[in-house]
């Protein structure tokens, strides 16, 4: 837990005192801004290399498809014949895997600054900052002039939700899966902005008002990878040439 806390609970929680000292004004709404920025501008080599992996396994799974419908009654040649396919394609399986569990301690860090400092009768860490970086005394949870990032608020998590569902709505393929696997693809981009919303609802704004900046964020930087003519569907191919 100690290695956790110096390696990415204190750089993080360091950064947003920095950033509310100087360029936000003491504006904490301003300071989750940049500090969401420099961190997406941090994880962006991750975040793309997982965005292209989930874009070509999409892109892929009529053809996966086609392979488990021909192998349906034979399913010990199914599972080399779409080991292949991958191979041929030159596409990891596991790839979108890798990038977002190193991502995870990121997110638990900022998860842990946020309900830390914005959880009512929160007492500022001051133990926690680096020699160098000035002790605001306390940080102002009203962002904006009138947002209570200390409250919950169910619109900030509305938000969130209806963004979540944009993101996966993007990385869906316009070939959708048949059977089982499409069934839960469908669920799961329905599910998880319900998820968003419940659990962003009972957290401090601004916990929910950095996953609202994050997943727009994300969003942008899937039409960096993948592109913003978005009318005909990128083929592997293509992806693999970027």
């Amino acid at each position: 837990m100690e290695l956790f806390f110096t390696i990415f609970y204190q750089p993080i929680f360091n950064l947003l005192v920095f950033l509310y000292n100087t360029i936000s004004w003491h504006d904490l709404g301003i300071a989750i801004v940049f500090l969401t920025i420099i961190i997406r501008l941090i994880l962006y080599p991750l975040s793309k290399q997982s965005i292209k992996s989930q874009k070509s396994l999409q892109t892929l799974q009529p053809e996966i498809e086609a392979i488990k419908e021909k192998y349906k009654d034979d399913k010990e040649k199914m599972g080399p014949e779409i080991m292949a396919l991958y191979k041929k394609k030159k596409i990891n399986p596991f790839g979108s895997c890798l990038p977002m569990l190193v991502q995870l301690p990121f997110l638990f860090a900022i998860y842990r600054v946020f309900f830390n400092e914005l959880k009512e009768g929160a007492v500022f860490d001051n133990e926690a900052l680096y020699s160098f970086v000035a002790s605001p005394g306390s940080l102002d949870p009203i962002a904006f002039g009138f947002l209570n990032l200390a409250d919950k608020n169910i619109w900030i998590a509305l938000l969130a939700g209806a963004a979540q569902f944009w993101q996966t709505k993007m990385m869906m393929s316009k070939h959708k899966s048949k059977g089982a696997a499409g069934a839960m693809t469908t669920q799961m981009m329905y599910f998880m902005p319900i998820i968003t919303v419940v659990i962003g609802s009972r957290f401090p704004a601004g916990l929910t008002f950095y996953w609202l900046l994050t997943t727009l964020f994300s969003v942008l930087q899937q039409y960096m990878v993948l592109g913003f003519k978005k009318k005909k569907e990128l083929d592997v191919e293509v992806i693999d040439k970027k």
